[in-house]
């Protein structure tokens, strides 16, 4: 083939390409996504409304997160719910972004595991485009876009409501980010959670965390935490020694992010069920 036809059968194909795929355009993808090809996006499918058909639909919970000496911590229960039946018991609804930060997922599973799919697509494009991954405020402002962008369908009780953790490269320290069902966002400061079972949750955690905790010792604080949360919620799923389910627990450092083994989660979740025997409502707050 001579070099004319290799240069000709090389481009050729492009000439079956949308023009948006040859047109400059942002870094986003969800930026390209709603100019071009409006309805891959999820937050333009349309669900039609149906009294009670929220509670039929899997859900999803509890999701905390600490910060520790070295960085900071995510950790979530394993249980799905539809309605009032267990519909899983060993999902995994703690998901790392990119390598240096985490999101967990609690609400409606379909939509955010959709969700986290098209967030980590977004960071790898903007990456690939300028060439330096997104800042973790600008990471926060996605997520942010995305949250509101799903609003119609959260008032029809099919929400998701992330939790956002990562190592912030420009302030040198871990940072934790929550938000609510119309996008709007807050930095938690030490610790957060949220699903149905983050009311007992967060409470555990501001008796058990405090500055400077060791990994070993935030771990621990993190599935107290979700033990509180599952031994008043029934939507929250506690460590369950029988089958073998523990917490998935994600810690962010500098150095990226790394998923404690099934082996790590195991012992430290026999731990807090051993002193769990001894006293069935946990550490206290210490002495006054």
């Amino acid at each position: 083939m001579s070099a004319e036809s290799a240069a000709s059968a090389g481009t050729s194909g492009w000439s079956s390409l949308p023009a948006g795929f040859l047109a400059p355009g942002p870094p986003s993808i969800l930026d390209f996504l709603a100019r071009h090809i409006p309805d891959a996006l999820p937050s333009r499918e349309h669900t039609p409304a149906a009294k009670g058909a929220a509670a039929a639909v899997p859900h999803g919970t509890t999701i905390v997160a600490a910060t520790y000496a070295d960085g900071v911590l995510m950790a979530g229960d394993r249980r799905i719910t539809m309605g009032n039946l267990i519909a899983n018991r060993d999902a995994e609804k703690v998901f790392a972004a990119d390598e240096h930060t985490a999101l967990g997922i609690s609400g409606t599973v379909g939509f955010a595991a959709e969700m986290v799919r098209l967030f980590r697509l977004e960071l790898e494009h903007y990456e690939k485009v300028e060439t330096v991954p997104l800042s973790l405020p600008g990471k926060v402002n996605r997520l942010t876009r995305m949250i509101r962008e799903h609003l119609p369908l959260a008032m029809q009780g099919l929400g998701v409501i992330p939790l956002f953790a990562g190592w912030d490269t420009a302030a040198g320290r871990g940072r934790i980010f929550s938000f609510d069902i119309t996008g709007a966002h807050h930095e938690e400061h030490g610790f957060a959670a949220t699903g149905s079972g983050s009311p007992f949750a967060h409470a555990a955690l501001k008796k058990l965390h405090r500055p400077g905790l060791g990994a070993r010792e935030a771990t621990a604080a993190a599935i107290q935490a979700l033990y509180d949360a599952a031994d008043d919620d029934s939507a929250t799923g506690g460590p369950d020694p029988v089958r073998r389910t523990w917490p998935l627990i994600v810690l962010i450092t500098a150095e990226g992010l790394v998923r404690l083994t099934d082996e790590e989660a195991a012992e430290a979740s026999r731990a807090v069920l051993a002193q769990r025997g001894e006293r069935p409502d946990g550490p206290g707050a210490g002495p006054l």
